[in-house]
Protein backbone atom coordinates (compact mmCIF):
# COMPACT_ATOMS: atom_id res chain seq x y z
CA UNK A 1 0.00 0.00 0.00
CA UNK A 2 1.22 3.13 -0.76
CA UNK A 3 2.20 6.36 1.43
CA UNK A 4 1.14 8.83 -0.77
CA UNK A 5 -2.55 9.53 0.77
CA UNK A 6 -0.48 10.26 3.89
CA UNK A 7 1.71 12.60 1.89
CA UNK A 8 -1.32 14.35 0.30
CA UNK A 9 -3.22 14.51 4.10
CA UNK A 10 0.03 16.38 6.03
CA UNK A 11 0.27 18.83 2.54
CA UNK A 12 -3.20 19.20 2.94
CA UNK A 13 -3.03 20.05 6.38
CA UNK A 14 0.47 22.29 6.66
CA UNK A 15 -1.78 24.33 3.84
CA UNK A 16 -4.77 24.96 6.08
CA UNK A 17 -2.44 26.07 8.86
CA UNK A 18 -0.25 28.42 6.68
CA UNK A 19 -3.61 29.85 5.32
CA UNK A 20 -4.28 30.87 8.38
CA UNK A 21 -1.12 32.49 9.10
CA UNK A 22 -2.43 36.00 7.42
CA UNK A 23 -4.66 36.68 10.40
CA UNK A 24 -0.88 36.93 12.08
CA UNK A 25 0.26 39.73 10.46
CA UNK A 26 -0.71 42.75 13.02
CA UNK A 27 1.56 40.83 15.50
CA UNK A 28 4.54 39.66 13.25
CA UNK A 29 4.21 43.22 12.67
CA UNK A 30 4.80 44.30 16.32
CA UNK A 31 7.72 41.46 16.57
CA UNK A 32 9.36 42.71 13.95
CA UNK A 33 9.03 46.09 15.50
CA UNK A 34 10.12 45.00 18.50
CA UNK A 35 12.80 43.03 17.37
CA UNK A 36 14.11 46.08 15.41
CA UNK A 37 14.04 48.32 18.41
CA UNK A 38 16.12 45.91 20.50
CA UNK A 39 18.62 45.79 17.88
CA UNK A 40 19.20 49.73 17.19
CA UNK A 41 19.76 49.87 20.84
CA UNK A 42 22.71 47.84 20.76
CA UNK A 43 20.30 44.70 22.19
CA UNK A 44 20.54 41.34 22.20
CA UNK A 45 17.67 38.40 21.59
CA UNK A 46 17.60 35.21 24.09
CA UNK A 47 15.62 32.53 22.25
CA UNK A 48 14.54 29.50 23.55
CA UNK A 49 12.38 26.34 23.40
CA UNK A 50 12.15 22.27 23.97
CA UNK A 51 12.74 19.44 21.56
CA UNK A 52 11.58 20.57 18.03
CA UNK A 53 11.10 24.39 19.45
CA UNK A 54 15.19 24.11 20.71
CA UNK A 55 16.07 23.11 17.45
CA UNK A 56 14.15 25.90 15.83
CA UNK A 57 15.15 28.62 18.47
CA UNK A 58 18.99 27.20 17.19
CA UNK A 59 17.88 27.78 13.67
CA UNK A 60 17.19 31.10 14.30
CA UNK A 61 19.45 32.67 16.47
CA UNK A 62 21.91 30.88 13.80
CA UNK A 63 20.29 32.76 11.03
CA UNK A 64 20.60 36.10 12.97
CA UNK A 65 24.49 35.66 13.87
CA UNK A 66 25.32 34.86 10.32
CA UNK A 67 23.21 35.39 7.62
CA UNK A 68 20.26 34.43 6.05
CA UNK A 69 19.98 35.32 2.90
CA UNK A 70 22.76 37.87 2.50
CA UNK A 71 25.57 38.97 3.42
CA UNK A 72 25.67 41.46 6.55
CA UNK A 73 27.08 42.43 9.93
CA UNK A 74 26.27 39.95 12.33
CA UNK A 75 23.61 39.84 14.77
CA UNK A 76 23.24 39.50 18.38
CA UNK A 77 21.12 36.22 19.17
CA UNK A 78 21.51 33.68 22.01
CA UNK A 79 20.44 30.21 21.92
CA UNK A 80 19.58 29.47 25.42
CA UNK A 81 19.26 25.77 24.60
CA UNK A 82 22.94 25.00 22.61
CA UNK A 83 24.94 24.79 25.81
CA UNK A 84 24.99 21.37 27.83
CA UNK A 85 27.04 21.83 30.21
CA UNK A 86 24.63 25.06 31.59
CA UNK A 87 21.49 23.27 30.82
CA UNK A 88 22.63 20.18 32.33
CA UNK A 89 23.74 21.98 35.57
CA UNK A 90 21.14 24.46 35.66
CA UNK A 91 18.62 21.15 35.52
CA UNK A 92 20.67 18.92 38.25
CA UNK A 93 20.87 22.17 40.90
CA UNK A 94 17.70 24.09 40.05
CA UNK A 95 15.09 21.40 38.11
CA UNK A 96 14.19 21.33 34.79
CA UNK A 97 11.77 24.36 34.89
CA UNK A 98 14.64 26.42 35.65
CA UNK A 99 16.98 26.18 32.35
CA UNK A 100 16.13 28.81 30.74
CA UNK A 101 15.11 31.37 33.58
CA UNK A 102 18.60 31.05 34.62
CA UNK A 103 20.26 32.05 31.38
CA UNK A 104 17.82 34.57 30.90
CA UNK A 105 19.28 35.84 34.59
CA UNK A 106 22.77 35.79 33.84
CA UNK A 107 22.60 37.35 29.99
CA UNK A 108 19.24 39.24 30.05
CA UNK A 109 19.48 42.94 30.50
CA UNK A 110 17.06 46.00 30.13
CA UNK A 111 15.69 46.08 26.53
CA UNK A 112 16.83 42.76 25.35
CA UNK A 113 14.12 40.56 23.78
CA UNK A 114 13.33 36.61 25.33
CA UNK A 115 11.94 34.72 21.97
CA UNK A 116 10.23 31.25 23.49
CA UNK A 117 8.87 28.60 21.35
CA UNK A 118 6.28 25.92 22.90
CA UNK A 119 4.45 24.15 20.62
CA UNK A 120 1.57 23.17 23.56
CA UNK A 121 1.78 26.02 25.55
CA UNK A 122 2.63 24.33 28.43
CA UNK A 123 6.53 24.59 28.70
CA UNK A 124 7.20 25.17 32.64
CA UNK A 125 10.61 26.02 31.67
CA UNK A 126 9.44 28.77 28.91
CA UNK A 127 6.88 30.32 31.38
CA UNK A 128 9.61 30.23 34.13
CA UNK A 129 11.99 32.04 31.56
CA UNK A 130 9.39 34.59 30.48
CA UNK A 131 8.88 35.75 33.92
CA UNK A 132 12.18 36.03 34.93
CA UNK A 133 12.51 38.31 31.58
CA UNK A 134 9.56 40.47 32.87
CA UNK A 135 11.23 40.69 35.73
CA UNK A 136 14.48 42.25 34.23
CA UNK A 137 12.17 44.82 32.09
CA UNK A 138 12.95 42.37 28.99
CA UNK A 139 10.34 42.62 26.50
CA UNK A 140 8.92 38.94 25.22
CA UNK A 141 7.59 37.02 22.46
CA UNK A 142 5.99 34.06 22.47
CA UNK A 143 5.35 31.45 19.13
CA UNK A 144 2.47 29.35 20.79
CA UNK A 145 0.39 26.35 19.59
CA UNK A 146 -2.95 24.51 19.98
CA UNK A 147 -4.93 27.17 22.34
CA UNK A 148 -1.75 28.76 24.03
CA UNK A 149 -2.31 26.48 27.22
CA UNK A 150 -0.99 27.68 29.89
CA UNK A 151 1.72 30.06 28.28
CA UNK A 152 -1.09 32.33 26.28
CA UNK A 153 -0.86 35.80 27.20
CA UNK A 154 2.39 35.79 29.56
CA UNK A 155 4.25 37.61 26.96
CA UNK A 156 4.29 40.79 25.69
CA UNK A 157 3.25 39.71 22.44
CA UNK A 158 1.91 36.05 21.38
CA UNK A 159 2.27 34.68 17.47
CA UNK A 160 -0.31 31.45 18.21
CA UNK A 161 -0.59 28.81 15.80
CA UNK A 162 -3.86 27.68 16.19
CA UNK A 163 -3.39 23.82 15.14
CA UNK A 164 -4.15 20.73 17.30
CA UNK A 165 -0.67 18.88 15.04
CA UNK A 166 2.73 19.50 16.64
CA UNK A 167 4.34 19.79 13.04
CA UNK A 168 1.47 21.56 11.58
CA UNK A 169 2.73 24.32 13.94
CA UNK A 170 6.46 24.02 14.18
CA UNK A 171 6.30 24.37 10.05
CA UNK A 172 4.15 27.12 11.04
CA UNK A 173 6.77 28.33 12.94
CA UNK A 174 9.43 28.10 11.00
CA UNK A 175 7.65 30.01 8.26
CA UNK A 176 7.19 33.20 10.78
CA UNK A 177 11.11 32.64 12.06
CA UNK A 178 11.68 33.44 8.09
CA UNK A 179 10.05 36.26 7.58
CA UNK A 180 11.27 37.57 10.62
CA UNK A 181 14.51 37.03 9.16
CA UNK A 182 13.34 38.59 5.91
CA UNK A 183 11.97 41.70 7.59
CA UNK A 184 15.23 42.45 9.95
CA UNK A 185 17.47 41.64 6.75
CA UNK A 186 15.06 44.39 4.74
CA UNK A 187 15.40 46.56 7.54
CA UNK A 188 19.22 46.08 8.36
CA UNK A 189 20.08 49.29 6.78
CA UNK A 190 18.95 51.33 9.94
CA UNK A 191 20.42 48.74 11.95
Amino acid sequence: MSDLPRLRDAIEAATQTLRALPSLEPQMVQAANVIDQCLLAGNKLLVCGNGGSAADASHFATELVVRFAKDRRALPAICLTSDSGILTAAANDYGFDEIFARQVAAFGVPGDVLICLTTSGKSKNVVRALQEAKARQMTTIALLGRDGGSTVGIADLDLLIKSDSTARVQEAHQLLLHVLCEIIEARLKKL
